[in-house]
């Protein structure tokens, strides 16, 4: 019988119980860059605006920034948030997104404390 208790065993059984969840429609790689970068910001507590995602030289140019912010709050991923200032808006995660994450985090728990069979 073969031992699945390497690291990468784990991080490989994660990814197969992250797969099965269904919800949120799906995203391309540059949202999903773009969603980690919301969520870190969430979890550090910091504030995150349009203008700041598309200052991102690494993510692309901001009209695609641009375009890949307006598809995720169409697919309920994120939301924008009126500052003070009209033209400035604040990006959020929506509480669909959040339970998302909550989801993956079970999944992580999970993989972690069972062996592949």
């Amino acid at each position: 019988m073969k031992d699945n208790t390497r690291p990468a065993d784990i991080y490989l059984r994660f990814l197969s119980l992250a797969e099965a969840l269904r919800g949120l429609p799906s995203l391309d790689p540059l949202e999903e860059r773009i969603l980690s970068l919301v969520a870190r910001k969430v979890q550090e507590a910091s504030r995150l605006s349009v203008r700041d995602i598309m200052a991102i030289d690494s993510l692309g140019s901001p009209a695609t920034i641009h375009g890949r912010l307006k598809s995720m709050r169409e697919k309920g991923w994120i939301e924008l948030a009126d500052t003070d200032d009209a033209r400035r808006k604040q990006v959020a995660l929506t509480s669909a997104a959040l339970r998302h994450f909550d989801m993956l985090s079970t999944c992580m728990v999970q993989a972690a404390k069972t062996r592949i069979e």
